[in-house]
């Protein structure tokens, strides 16, 4: 029976996948439907969340206008200097990234009141609708990317031959990763600069409580959460896992003798965790418990489902084995590889949860130095980010030493995989954070009862946390991918100046060119962030100044007798952030076709930029990302009522830092890890380009 079912699933595992992923979207829609029916609340709180939805709306549209402009001159090139297959993938990966974040946030916006309205019956009862709401994201950012790989794989192999299809891929990803930087930049500036200013005005100088109505800038802090956390991490991780398909894809053709079965496994992995994120969905709308150990406990379903399944499909697949790079491998070496991409997902969770949480000593020992003044709180947040890399990079070298060991280059990719494949329960507990930090602040905008707002604040809390674990999964599986790219990169290269099976091109550390393209590299995040952060610091300071502007003009905001202009800091951030997230977006560009061109560097200073942007972009990237989601929630901790509460000294550094950490935590660190693939895909389009 075993030949057979193998020949089967051979055969049909790729349309699997596609019906899996049919089954998820179905899923997303019958979600939607469910949301919809909830109530919305009363007449003030579907004003607010209208007002929400409405700066949301607008801000994507222009966004989408402004993206376009740049995929269209990208797709010329394309067409007229690679070739049409590559110029028409990049298309489908741009739409698809765009349609995955700008669906995902309008379900978001569309949630919010209604997780209030649920806050005002029970807390189990908000945590479902909020989930459910993130959990519409979670099964389009995987659901779309199944569909449009597998879709535009199948197509294109009928029209121009397998080999051709494979590589005509890499412009999906090129696609995917392109948009998923604007978008994450975009998002990015518009929510920190909203927030930064928000805060520094109205928490600090006019002393409001959060989301406080008299602040001018609190629609634009609400619409942001949903630009930047919903739309911004949808695009960021649908073109994560698309490029890790890709990716393995590619490494199986290029590594794997028997490549058919090569090509079918990572669809077949994602088609699974599918119906894996499905089950962790059920779960919690059927368990009770607390919010956290709900939410962690559905990732423990989808990975338990996802790791049962694996064993039998790997198996059916490779019955007898494969050959990898002249090494045979069992299917059990195959199926303990993409083990270990499970693995990593639950080592990620708890590793960034402990150091973000506010259970936790971390975060704790930030609110305890924020008792001595803003510059300790500052010092303390900045080195727990540094502390937060030594645990993940450690895995993360473990992770690849095992599963090169079990299956090699295609090993690793499986691996990676196999992580991403979790992508569908993952997003679900990031968008999870966005709506609830909305909801609460639509219960203090409709003076709803104190005990509501508690209610959404412990939902907002485990969203923050939630928030940070899904950065680090993100950033984590990035650096495992962009190894995989790298590695694809230099069999492409191989490949493309034919050189023998037993010649591989050299990048050797005594080769000063490659210490040339590491030191590049290696300087790329630096810039990158550099640039991002400049740019939230300087629309921050614009909505800080209108802030101001319009308390002074007039005084009667601050007693309720005037209404503040919100509409006013809503256009300020939304052409902040369309103007400034172009120059940092473009950059990876510049650097990768300028190293290719310049004479005298050419592929081997490129192979040490990639190298350099993968080991920096991970350390910088983790880093921020875990330290302003620890500032975040040391805030949260004092309002909580520790060292002296809301109003405290201590409760003003903490605003401090959540201030620095806010540009840390969703702009630059998260925008890194579709920054680094970028620099990795483009470096293969262009090989045979300019080399």
């Amino acid at each position: 029976m075993t030949l057979p079912l193998a020949f089967d699933i051979l055969q049909s595992g790729v349309r699997l996948s596609l019906i899996c992923a049919v089954v998820g979207l179905g899923c997303a829609f019958l979600l939607i439907t469910v949301i919809l029916r909830s109530s919305p609340g009363n007449e003030r709180m579907r004003q607010i969340s209208g007002a929400v939805q409405e700066g949301a709306k607008a801000y994507l549209n222009r966004q989408v206008m402004t993206i376009s402009v740049i995929a269209v001159i990208i797709f010329v090139l394309l067409f007229f200097f690679k070739d049409h297959s590559t110029a028409f993938g990049f298309l489908v990966g741009a739409f698809c990234s765009l349609a995955a974040g700008y669906i995902g946030m309008r379900i978001a916006v569309l949630a919010n009141a209604r997780v209030t309205q649920a806050a005002m019956q029970a807390r189990t009862a908000a945590l479902r609708v909020a989930f459910n709401g993130g959990a519409v994201t979670g099964l389009l950012v995987v659901g779309l990317a199944l569909l449009a790989v597998g879709t535009f794989y199948h197509f294109a192999r009928n029209m121009i031959g397998n080999d051709l299809a494979v590589r005509s891929l890499v412009g999906l990803a090129l696609g995917a990763s392109l948009i998923s930087v604007f978008a994450r930049l975009g998002g990015g500036i518009y929510t920190k600069a909203a927030d930064v200013g928000a805060d520094l005005v109205g928490k600090i100088e006019s002393g409001l409580e959060e989301d406080d109505p008299r602040n001018p800038a609190t629609i634009a802090d609400n619409v942001g959460d949903n630009v930047g956390d919903c739309a911004g991490m949808a695009a960021d991780v649908f073109e994560t896992y698309a490029v890790s398909l890709i990716g393995t894809i590619l490494v199986g053709v290029l590594t794997v003798t028997n490549a058919s079965a090569a090509i079918v496994y990572p669809f077949v992995l994602g088609g699974i965790s599918v119906l894996g994120a499905i089950c962790g969905i059920l779960f919690v709308n059927f368990a009770g418990g607390k919010p956290a150990s709900v939410l962690m406990g559905a990732v423990g379903m989808s990975a338990l489902v996802s790791a049962a399944l694996f064993w039998p499909a790997t198996h059916q697949l490779f019955p007898n084995g494969v050959e990898i790079a002249g090494k045979m491998r069992s299917p059990t070496d195959l199926y303990f590889a993409s083990l270990i991409g499970l693995l990593m997902t639950g080592i990620v969770v708890v590793i960034t949860n402990y150091y973000t949480s506010m259970h936790y000593k971390p975060v704790q020992k930030i609110a305890r130095a924020s008792e001595t003044g803003h510059a300790t709180n500052i010092i303390a947040g900045l080195a727990l980010g540094q502390h937060a890399t030594a645990l993940p990079v450690g895995f993360i070298g473990i992770a690849i030493l095992l599963s090169y060991n079990f299956a090699g280059l295609y090993g690793i990719a499986v691996a990676v995989m196999a992580m991403l494949s979790m992508a569908g329960i993952i997003i679900s507990l990031d968008a999870f954070g966005p709506i609830t930090d909305n909801a609460g602040g639509i219960a203090v905008m409709s003076n709803l009862p104190k005990e509501v707002r508690a209610a959404t604040d412990e939902l907002d809390a485990v969203g923050n946390t939630m928030k940070a674990v899904t950065k680090g999964y993100a950033i984590a599986s990035a650096g495992l991918a962009a190894l995989v790219l790298f590695g694809s990169y230099v069999e492409e290269l191989r490949a493309h100046l034919k050189l023998p099976p037993d010649q591989f091109f050299q990048f050797s550390l005594q080769d000063p060119k490659v210490i040339i393209g590491l030191f590049i590299g290696g300087l790329l995040p630096f810039i990158f962030t550099a640039f991002s952060m400049d740019a939230v610091g300087k629309a921050a300071g614009a909505v800080v100044r209108e802030v101001r502007r319009q308390i002074q003009a007039k005084p009667g905001i601050l007693t309720g007798a005037d209404i503040p202009d919100y509409g006013t800091c809503v256009d300020i951030v939304t052409k902040a952030a369309l103007r400034e997230m172009i120059v940092p977006a473009l950059l990876p560009l510049a650097f990768v076709i300028l190293v290719a061109v310049t004479p005298g560097l050419g592929p081997v200073v490129l192979g040490g930029v990639l190298v350099g942007t993968i080991v920096t972009g991970l350390f910088v990237a983790i880093a921020m990302t875990s330290g302003g989601g620890a500032w975040d929630n040391a805030k949260k901790y004092i309002e909580e009522g520790h060292y002296g509460g809301k109003g405290s000294p201590a409760h003003a550094a903490a605003v401090t830092g959540d201030t620095v950490g806010d540009p840390y935590k969703d702009t630059a660190g998260p925008a890194i890890n579709p920054m680094i693939k970028v620099v990795n895909i483009l470096a293969i389009l262009i090989i045979p380009i300019f080399f």
